[in-house]
């Protein structure tokens, strides 16, 4: 049984929930076109924070797209400080496809209902009750800890973390590392196996837009300049082409300690390992590394015509790539081969790859921290198949981790309600969460 106990008071299990809630009934929604506003939320938890005496900084580069940027001294004056940050901005939800209404923050049977709940309005909150609790009781951490809650995240971030390392590196400095959303949490692997895959790198992103030119003309006629069988060509390609294992040294690590977790004899490093073979001998656990054992590249939206009788000259496609680390190059040269001769591509937005060490004394104390409270668990590290904002924190030398502790019952869904509908979080799970994190950062 985990032993639950500790220096978390009453106060901080009843803030992070209450915090989790009204960040929700905060409607943040970020659609890409420039119109969300995060400042309410900015304006919330700043007032939390001078509350407890811990100074914020509210900053924009757009109207109403507020960041808020907080340091917290450490007792170490010699010690690197360590990023903590998460978004305030959340995806759009369609109210009628939800049970409970998506910005209602409703606590029902021990679970909070909400856009937020899990990305990431329940991180925000529980980084804000664990540092409250540190300013009642007189704690101090060992390093300078900088918070930073920022806007844009489920855009470009332009308006936030990026906008945050271009133009105020100052406030960010000492920082070596960082923590963030979207590991540290519950995943059952079946036969009662829990582990708590903790974030150790990101793919890159790789958004492309594809230009085909051809020859406009009547429907009726022959045309072989027509843009948009050209375009449709290139597209089949790209979504047909199968790209080849890419194994880096986080999901390396990851497959090694699954592999032992699952009683499999098999040597990752060796020559001519067949990861694929592997995957089929991990059941549900799997899922965590087979999105990030290659490249990969989806079409996802097409632009052409006017009208059904007239050939357009020109057409449009886009598409979703994303790129293990070191994989850039060849990335590139595959687009340059499957769009051909007749359609252009280009990067409509792209960001880096990312990849941190998981023999860190800072991954060390992530995994001490999970299993004093869950001994049960094992925590493994993992790479993200998508992106954060420590892609953009990544150009001031910070190495960013996913870790946003949550224990989660059996048969709850994490990765599909992140952006999915009827997203929510147990209370017990963010009760879990502060806990952890609490120890994490006074530890580390």
């Amino acid at each position: 049984m985990a032993d639950f106990t500790g220096p978390v008071d009453q106060q901080a299990l009843d803030e992070v929930v209450r915090f989790t809630s009204d960040l929700i009934r905060i409607d943040t929604t970020n659609t890409g076109d420039g119109t969300c506003q995060e400042r309410p939320a900015a304006e919330y938890v700043a007032e939390l924070l001078a509350e407890a005496g811990i100074e914020p900084t509210l900053l924009e580069r757009t109207k109403g797209r507020t960041n808020v940027v907080a340091r917290i001294p450490g007792t170490d004056p010699a010690a690197d400080a360590l990023l903590v940050h998460g978004h305030l901005d959340v995806v759009p939800a369609e109210p009628a496809d939800w049970t409970v209404h998506p910005f209602s923050g409703e606590v029902r049977d021990g679970v909070v209902w909400g856009r937020g709940a899990i990305d990431m309005k329940n991180m925000d909150a529980m980084v804000l009750a664990a540092v409250r609790r540190w300013a009642r009781t007189g704690v101090r951490p060992r390093r300078d800890i900088v918070l930073a809650f920022t806007a844009d995240e489920e855009a470009s971030a332009d308006d936030g973390s990026g906008f945050l390392a271009d133009h105020h590196r100052d406030l960010f400095e000492g920082c070596t590392e960082g923590i963030s959303e979207s590991g540290a949490y519950t995943f059952h692997a079946g036969g009662g196996m829990q582990l708590y895959p903790i974030a150790a790198g990101e793919r890159g992103t790789a958004w492309l837009k594809l230009s085909a030119q051809g020859r406009a003309g009547h429907g009726s006629k022959v045309n072989d300049a027509n843009a948009v069988s050209r375009l449709a060509a290139a597209v089949a390609r790209i979504g047909a082409h199968e790209w080849p294992v890419r194994l880096t040294p986080t999901v390396r690590a990851a497959l090694r300690e699954l592999a032992v977790l699952h009683v499999v004899d098999v040597d990752v490093d060796a020559p001519g390992f067949d990861v694929d073979t592997l995957l089929s001998k991990l059941g549900p656990s799997a899922e965590l590394v087979r999105p990030t054992i290659r490249n990969s590249s989806n079409p996802t939206m097409l632009e052409a015509g006017y009208k059904v009788n007239v050939i357009p000259g020109s057409a449009v496609a886009y598409v979703d790539g994303r790129v293990v680390p070191g994989g850039e190059a060849e990335f590139r040269t595959t687009m340059d081969e499957l769009t051909g001769p007749d359609v252009s591509w280009d990067y409509h937005h792209g960001e880096v790859a990312l990849q941190a060490p998981v023999d860190s004394p800072t991954f060390t104390a992530m995994r001490d921290a999970v299993e004093l409270f869950d001994p049960q668990g094992h925590v493994v590290p993992y790479c993200m198949s998508g992106g954060t904002d420590a892609k953009q924190f990544s150009r001031l030398g910070i190495a960013g981790y996913g870790f946003s502790p949550l224990k989660l019952p059996e048969g709850f869904d994490y990765q599909a309600l992140f952006h999915g509908v009827d997203e929510r979080v147990p209370v017990e799970a963010l009760h879990f969460g502060v806990r952890v994190l609490d120890h994490f950062l006074r530890q580390v």
